[in-house]
């Protein structure tokens, strides 16, 4: 597996689903207009910003309290 995936990866436990939970959500938010937390044209697609965001750590997966 690609070692950037797999980076990304650790950063939502290991799961494929929290990870596109965690992506989409904060796609959504990007092209709604918040403010993107990494430097990138403005050109690049709401769903790239939001993984560049997950991997640098600007994004983090929060378990919930049940």
């Amino acid at each position: 597996m690609n070692q950037v995936i797999q980076e990304i990866l650790d950063k939502s436990d290991n799961s494929v689903y929290k990870l596109v939970i965690m992506a989409s959500k904060r796609a959504l938010e990007i092209a709604e207009g918040q403010p993107k937390l990494v430097a990138m044209d403005t050109s690049v697609k709401p769903s790239t910003v939001a993984l560049a965001e997950i991997a640098v750590g600007k994004v983090e997966y929060k378990k919930s309290k049940d």
